[in-house]
Parts: structure tokens; sequence; C-alpha cells
């Protein structure tokens, strides 16, 4: 056991400070956002730049084509089974208003012992971490006996299309758990929310604005509904409050009704309506549906239809103490001589479909404020991301050095 912990803080004592830091930079640098309001270059030049970053390093490399100009990157060392994948992807969301940017959001300029950029907590400050944590385990351990795998996908922001096609593949079979490197503030996060999306379209029927009556007009029905709303919501949070999850929340994120630009007098034909539910691992998804139709069809006036879609369902996630990935990563906490502090995944993350698809058992810890991804100025703490290099370092060493 002595020598065991020897080698773990050989480990991450060699982790290049320098090298965190200016990779997370580089990373910052390279553009990589792709949403249908904002045209960006997608994952395509970040998979790019790391697949020679890790051929260098000595990595076996695949790149697995998700969608065109969003591809999967995977780098291994070592080989044979109950190892370990280190997962970060490589997409970001829009800057959003460029004027609202203290330092432009691309610019990955450090300032305070902060670097500031988008991207740079969600998450290529953790997957920078990681990237140079799997290098120096291959410097330390060579080869080693269990494979060590950095899964790098697209499309996390968006419908996770990366992930799954990287579990539909196999290639999260045979390991014995992953590090999900999100912003968490370094805590130890066993549990993450569910989410259901969901799709509403209220159809009525077109008139002029003077003779309402003439049509039917689905607005005031689609209102009457997200009203509704908070009925179901405080029925879930009566039933349901998790001590690192919180509450379920059910949160209206799009109402769009027009008849076009201009048409004030015109009442519209169709209200489409989008949901972001948010639940905790006890909480049954069918059955939030069924109260979500139930307020439907209380909601409708005459004339107007509805339909109602969950087009996306990921359920919580909750990884039990005794998996020996939660042990490695309380053990490198306490080696490192970092505080061991327990909290939950406020959304989900990739995480969700390696848990849930692959059986996979998950820890989600990184470098970052919990809150901070998505707004303008972002930033991550450089001490931080530091201890996050060294913290992988050490959970790596644990794994793939343990005996089954």
């Amino acid at each position: 056991m002595v020598q065991l912990e020897e080698l773990v803080l050989k480990a991450a004592n060699q982790v290049d400070v320098n090298e965190v830091v200016r990779l997370a930079q580089k990373l910052v640098q390279i553009e990589s956002g792709i949403q249908s309001c904002y045209p960006g270059p997608g994952e395509a030049p970040v998979v790019e730049f790391l697949e020679r970053y890790l051929q260098q390093h000595g990595f076996r490399t695949q790149v697995q084509d998700v969608a065109p100009g969003r591809p999967n990157l995977i780098a291994d060392i070592g080989s044979g089974p109950g190892g370990i994948i280190l997962e970060g992807h490589a997409d970001v969301v829009t800057p959003g208003d460029l004027s609202a940017w203290e330092i432009p959001p691309y610019e990955g300029r450090i300032v305070g012992g902060k670097l500031y950029g988008r991207g740079s907590c969600d998450m290529k400050g953790g997957l920078a971490a990681a990237i140079v944590a799997a290098s120096t385990i291959k410097k330390v351990l060579g080869e080693p006996k269990k494979t060590l795998r950095l899964c790098i996908p697209c499309d996390e922001e968006g419908l996770m299309t990366g992930i799954k096609a990287f579990v539909k593949a196999g290639y999260a079979d045979g390991f014995a758990g992953a590090v999900i490197c999100e912003p968490e503030e370094n805590e130890i996060c066993l549990w993450q929310k569910g989410a259901m999306r969901v799709r509403l379209e209220f159809k009525g029927r077109m008139a002029h604005g003077a003779m309402p009556y003439a049509g039917a007009n689905p607005i005031p029905s689609a209102a009457r509904f997200v009203a509704k709303l908070g009925e179901l919501q405080a029925d879930l949070q009566k039933e349901s409050e998790h001590r690192h999850l919180g509450q379920p929340w059910i949160t209206p994120t799009v109402f769009q009704a027009s008849a076009g630009e201009g048409q004030v007098n015109v009442i519209p034909d169709r209200v489409t309506l989008f949901l972001d539910i948010r639940t905790n691992p006890d909480q049954d998804h069918r059955e939030i549906e069924q109260g979500l139709r139930e307020r439907l069809a209380a909601s409708l006036e005459e004339g107007v239809a509805a339909g109602l879609e969950v087009f996306e369902d990921r359920p919580a996630t909750e990884t039990a103490a005794r998996e020996p990935i939660v042990k490695a990563t309380e053990k490198a906490l306490s080696l490192l001589g970092m505080p061991l502090c327990y909290g939950g995944v406020p959304g989900a993350t990739d995480g969700t479909y390696l848990w849930a698809w692959a059986n996979l058992p998950i820890v989600t810890i990184g470098p970052g404020g919990r809150r901070m991804p998505h707004q303008v100025n972002e930033f991550v703490e450089i001490d931080e991301l530091v201890a996050s290099a060294r913290l992988y370092t050490a959970i790596c060493a644990l794994m793939l050095v343990r005996e089954e």
C-alpha cells in the first residue's frame, strides 16, 4: 500500500503545470461552437489539433465521424479490461452578444490567476487537465495493463449525439469506470439530474384580430397550459428534494407564436412551446409526462388542438459509493490533501449515457464554478485547473494499478 501511494504521488507531482495552462489556453482559442442560431465551425478544428497533439505524446487515436464536421476523438494508452475513461466534450455554446464580453471570448487571456474565454470552464479547462493527466500517466507507467481511454465527444451541448455514438459503437465496453471532467468545483458528484426535453404544438385557425370569433386563437390555450405547469412543478417538488441535487424544475424555454413579422392584426394558427424539465433519481418520467398531458387536455379552448412530444429523455444517475472509481477518487483527494466534498450535478452530462446505456459507474468532478458555464466573461481558476490535472493523474494511477 505504501508503494502504491508513493507511485500515485510521484505521478501527480510530475504533472507539467505550464503545459496544463498552455493547452487549456490553446483549446479556448480554437472556436468550436455550433448552434442553429450561431453557425460556428463545430468540433473538427479541436479534434484535428488534439489528434496531432496526442499522437505526438504516444497515444493511439481514432476519429469517429458522428455528423458532417462533428467528430469524436478517442485516444488510448495501455490495453486490457478494467481500465478507466476520462471524458470531456469538445463543443462550446455560443458566446452570445460579443459586446457584453470584457475580454474577447476566444482570446484565451490570463488575468489575475484566471483563464478567460468561452469554454474555459465548460469544459476545455477540464479537458486540458484530463489530457495532461493521461500524458503524465504515459510517462510514469508507460503502457499499463489496463486501458486508459480519453473520450472527447462532440455535441454535448445539444442532443449528445457524440456520446450516444461512442456508446453504441462499443467504445465504453470493458471499463471499470469513467471520470466526467465537468466543472463541479472539484467536488465528488455521484448524482446528476435527469432531463426531459418536451415540444408542444398548439394548432388553431387564422383570423383577423378584429374578428377573433372567426378563428381559433391558440395563444390563450398555450398560456393557460404554461400557467398550469406551476401546479405540476409544486407537486413534484413536494414529493422530491435531493440533498445534493435540490428540487426538480419545469422550465418553459421557448414560446413562439406569430402569423409573420409585423402581423399584429392577425391571429396565428399555431404556437410552439418547449419545456426543459429537470428531475431527481426517485422520479418517474412517465408519470411526469402523464401529468403534462392531463394539464394540456384541460387547457384547450374550442377549436384548438395540441400535440406533445418528449423528444429527449435522460435519466437521473446515481453511482454507488462502493464502486472502484468512487474509492479511487476519494483516495486520490485524500493523498493530495484536497477536501473531500460531495455534490450533485444540476444538469445532465455525457456521463448520463455512459451510466444508462453502458452501465458504467461514473464520477463527475472537475475545475470551475458550477454556475459559471454559459455565462459571458466565463473563466476558470488556474490553481483549480492544475489541481484537477493532478487529481485525474492520481485517480488514473490508482485505477490502472489496482488489483481486481
